[in-house]
């Protein structure tokens, strides 16, 4: 007679390394440090400019309100998970390297720009004299807003929106509510850039329900900010394609 085998054990569920530890009471927080931010970028560059004699209201300036904002927000968010917390930034907002090609999702986001301009035509958006135009009037401007697009923008908006928002409202909600409503929220701030038109912001919230979809399947942030680099990447060719002042400005 063998002696009866010890039971085994079932395996302990996995524990989902996304799940985040912080709460709504962070989150408005992070949103009500975003016009300060603003606000004390603005102070700064206006600042730096006027000690140099250059023009307050330039391309320039304005390009760099922007980056810098985005960089104290950005810090803002860095404190909120590592000092008040003391958890690891990039891991914390799953900013990790995804499973493929990082070109694959770079392809993704171009095939999704080409997507949405389609159903931009379908839909008949507005041509809006949108402000980015003016700062495409200048050689340096240029080379900027197109950094600007590529990277900082997409690494920032990918890690609050995507890294940050999302797996606070997939907790609550679930993926097939959160991810919608995440991109609902990307494209507020977007709005103004485009007089709020409703074609313009459908098709932001199209775009940022891809990019939260791709987050949720990959498990990465990283995933989602190549992607929407991508698809920045393609708006932004065709956008300083399409206009002629570029080319009597030069």
């Amino acid at each position: 007679m063998t002696p009866d085998a010890a039971p085994v054990e079932p395996p302990a569920p996995a524990t989902e390394p996304d799940e985040p530890f912080w709460g709504y009471a962070d989150l408005a927080l992070l949103i009500g440090l975003a016009l300060p931010s603003l606000i004390a970028a603005a102070a700064f560059v206006m600042i730096i400019a006027a000690s140099v004699g250059h023009p307050g209201r330039s391309a320039a300036t304005v390009l760099g309100v922007q980056f810098l904002a985005y960089g104290f927000w950005f810090v803002c968010l860095y404190a909120l998970l590592k000092l008040r917390y003391g958890r690891p930034f990039w891991q914390s907002l799953a900013w990790r390297r995804p499973s493929g090609r990082l070109t694959n999702f770079l392809a993704a986001g171009a095939a999704l720009a080409l997507v949405v301009a389609a159903l931009g035509a379908a839909l008949r958006t507005p041509d809006i004299d949108m402000p980015i135009k003016e700062l495409l009037r200048e050689k340096a401007s240029v080379a900027l807003v197109g950094l600007f697009a590529v990277t900082l923008g997409p690494l920032c908006e990918e890690l609050i929106f995507r890294g940050f928002l999302q797996p606070l409202l997939v907790r609550s909600l679930g993926a097939a509510a959160a991810i919608p409503l995440t991109a609902a929220v990307f494209a507020i701030p977007h709005g103004p850039q485009y007089a709020w038109s409703w074609q313009h912001v459908v098709l932001i919230t199209l775009a940022g329900s891809a990019f939260g979809w791709v987050r949720f399947r990959t498990g990465s942030t990283m995933a989602a900010a190549v992607m929407h680099a991508g698809y920045n990447f393609v708006f932004f060719v065709a956008l300083v394609a399409r206009w002629e002042e570029l080319s009597t400005a030069w």
